[in-house]
């Protein structure tokens, strides 16, 4: 037997015999005849020079060789989808075409700095931008959905294959507490996460937020009243604005905070998030997709420079 030889569709019908137990079902779920199952299974096993089913009235059960057989042919499946996936990719990069996820402050703020400056530079190459949390997002990104993607770590830590092998920090983005301006503490220059502790807090409208911010209260010795639950920041900032509780607000959401609100640093060890640049595998060697990165990585510079210089933004 020479194993090089082995064709895909033999194996693909091989694989899907064995899932559905029978020829007769395998023919079925993928659209061919029972006949062009069996002649393929026949052939593999011709080239393999071993049985690889035990056929009985009630189906079909793999032989010992089958079953050493079937993880290698998942892979090689595995491995050929893989490969079409990239030469999509390529074909698509080479026509230009970039597609790149953020989460809402990111595409309201880092987004649009990098997307003109690509555009500046590659006026030719359409940019399809699409908007999610990173919990939407990353499903996205490992199935090959979208080029690139800008994810945040607040609410949920990145896998550890993508944190330490494929992602790029942009920059450390702190988390704020937003008050009416007429609130008790809105004085200060500061607040203690304890000093919080009656407050009513208006969260986002996902499990995901509400973890988060349960576990960072708890760690100060308190469990927040979450009574109101919004999923943008502008409708969250309107309601602490008109009195109506309290919210935590990134440094990269500062831009839109509205007449009534304070926003002030937490102490002594204020939360921050990681603001990460991801490229999907296909992307990873595409020109297009690399040029982004770098105007993403200019835009954290440019946001971590402001940071540093701007006063926290107070409104009356």
């Amino acid at each position: 037997m020479r194993p090089e030889v082995l064709p895909p569709t033999a194996l693909q019908a091989f694989v899907t015999v064995h899932a559905h137990g029978s020829f007769t079902a395998a023919a079925a779920s993928s659209g061919y005849t029972q006949s062009a199952i069996s002649r393929q299974i026949t052939t593999l096993e011709d080239l393999c020079g071993v049985k690889l089913f035990v056929r009985g009235t009630r189906g079909v059960r793999l032989t010992a060789a089958g079953e050493t057989l079937l993880p290698h042919a998942r892979s090689v499946l595995a491995e050929l989808a893989a490969a079409g996936r990239a030469l999509n990719a390529a074909r698509r990069f080479e026509t230009g075409s970039l597609r790149v996820g953020a989460f809402p402050t990111a595409n309201a703020t880092l987004v649009p700095q990098a997307l003109s400056r690509f555009r500046a530079a590659h006026p030719k190459i359409p940019v399809h931008l699409c908007e999610g949390t990173t919990e939407r997002l990353l499903p996205l990104l490992e199935a090959g959905d979208i080029d690139i993607a800008v994810l945040s770590s607040h609410k949920r830590r990145l896998p550890e294959p993508i944190l330490h092998h494929h992602a790029v920090r942009l920059l450390e983005d702190p988390l704020l507490v937003a008050l009416p301006s007429g609130h008790r503490l809105a004085g200060r220059p500061e607040v203690a996460w304890a000093e919080l502790a009656d407050g009513d807090w208006i969260v986002g409208d996902t499990p995901e937020a509400l973890a988060a911010l349960r576990s960072l209260c708890e760690s100060a010795g308190f469990v927040p009243r979450d009574t109101l639950r919004v999923s943008e920041w502008i409708a969250k900032l309107r309601l602490v604005a008109a009195g109506l509780g309290i919210t935590l607000v990134p440094g990269l959401a500062l831009g839109d905070v509205p007449e009534g609100v304070t926003v002030l640093p937490l102490a002594p060890e204020p939360p921050v998030r990681e603001v990460f640049a991801v490229l999907s595998p296909q992307a990873r060697s595409a020109p297009s997709a690399r040029a982004f990165l770098t105007g993403l990585r200019a835009a954290g510079r440019a946001r971590t420079d402001l940071g540093r210089a701007a006063p926290v933004r107070t409104s009356a």
